[in-house]
């Protein structure tokens, strides 16, 4: 069940940024050039086929000259609810002196132990 919200998150994700693509009139292959990834690369993260990195999120983000907190709502790194998440969430992704599977690492803990709390006061 989680996996299927996952695949929908990155769908909506593929979509959005093609749509900030075609609206910026830049190609795939241009868009990933400036983001300084492969051109199937974008393509599969535009078809909800690959689930990107933060960093590569900001990359495109940089390219696309939109924020980049808005490409991590999109894929679902940081929750749109007030006081859930986000600020850590955001410190943790603009820390540079972690590494790609630090932060990843770091998001997945924090994320359990939201889901720890929520079940335990439900």
């Amino acid at each position: 069940m989680a996996r299927s919200k996952v695949g929908k998150t990155v769908e909506t994700l593929g979509e959005y940024l093609r749509d900030q693509r075609e609206s910026s009139r830049l190609s795939l292959r241009q868009l990933a050039e400036q983001a300084g990834v492969s051109n199937p690369y974008l393509s599969q993260i535009e078809r909800g086929l690959r689930r990107p990195s933060a960093e590569v999120l900001q990359q495109l983000a940089k390219a696309l000259r939109i924020s980049a907190e808005q490409l991590y709502l999109r894929a679902g790194i940081v929750s749109p609810d007030e006081g859930v998440g986000g600020s850590v969430e955001l410190a943790v992704l603009g820390d540079p002196l972690l590494s790609e599977r630090q932060k990843q690492t770091l998001l997945d803990v924090y994320a359990s132990f939201l889901a720890l709390n929520a079940s335990e006061t439900a």
